[in-house]
């Protein structure tokens, strides 16, 4: 007779408001993960979410709150840019592309698509198209544009990885930058292209690293510096202007 034991159950996410030092409160997601071995605070276009170890206190994680508040009210506010137009047909502006704006002009014509010229981006689109198909194009003008960059830098790492990844996939994350999957895989956010190109190339280096070391030990950050030594101000420019990166790629292509 065989005894089927219990799984310890999933703990239940709550919410917690946080007080910010204008006044305003934020409700923040706590989430204990046993995998989790420190606090870890992140925002995506979900809200705030707070890791916790399965040990931490409940003191211990408000002290780290009110420390990182500052950085959660800056993270916030870059989450919705008030400055940037809604799609529409006479709007005359630019769009984010490698860490720049590039022109925006609209074109009628038979089928949808988006180009890149000398003088911007041409979107074309027939007469009844609406709204979601031109923000169907653009995405997928994103799309293009990111996956000839990586087919430029790709082939500059391959001959010192162990084995090459099974697939390289672009599509929008909700607040990872990328992932290799258990079958190496490599994803990486679709919002990369619009950032400056270096972030992008170093995300890209940083899941090859691992597959060659698949955590985040000091080996792997050796592999990574002998790569991409100005590892550090990617990473710091992903985390002041990354969660705006992600919020606009999700207003443009909804």
């Amino acid at each position: 007779m065989f005894l089927r034991t219990k799984r310890p159950a999933t703990p239940v996410p709550e919410i917690r408001p946080l007080a910010l030092a204008d006044g305003r409160e934020v409700p923040v997601r706590w989430v204990r993960d046993r995998r989790a071995r420190r606090l870890r605070l992140l925002v995506s276009d979900k809200g705030a979410r707070l890791t916790l170890p399965m040990a931490a206190s409940v003191r211990m994680a408000e002290a780290f709150l009110r420390e990182h508040r500052d950085w959660l009210a800056g993270q916030l506010a870059r989450q919705r840019p008030d400055d940037l137009p809604l799609f529409g047909r006479d709007w005359q502006g630019a769009l984010p592309l490698r860490g720049a704006d590039a022109p925006l002009h609209w074109r009628e014509g038979r089928f949808a698509r988006a180009t890149l010229g000398e003088h911007g981006i041409e979107l074309q689109l027939p007469e009844r198209a609406d709204d979601r198909r031109a923000r169907a194009t653009l995405r997928e003008f994103y799309l293009q544009q990111a996956r000839a960059d990586l087919g430029a830098w790709l082939p500059r790492y391959m001959p010192g990885l162990p084995r090459p990844p099974t697939a390289l996939r672009v599509r929008a994350l909700s607040s990872l930058w990328g992932s290799l999957s258990p079958g190496d895989a490599v994803s990486l956010d679709l919002a990369l292209v619009l950032g400056r190109s270096s972030s992008f190339e170093y995300v890209l280096v940083h899941e090859l690293c691992h597959l060659i070391h698949a955590d985040h030990s000091p080996r792997f950050w050796r592999e990574v510096e002998t790569r991409w030594p100005g590892w550090r101000d990617e990473r710091d420019y992903l985390r002041a202007d990354g969660l705006a990166l992600k919020a606009t790629l999700a207003r443009l292509t909804g």
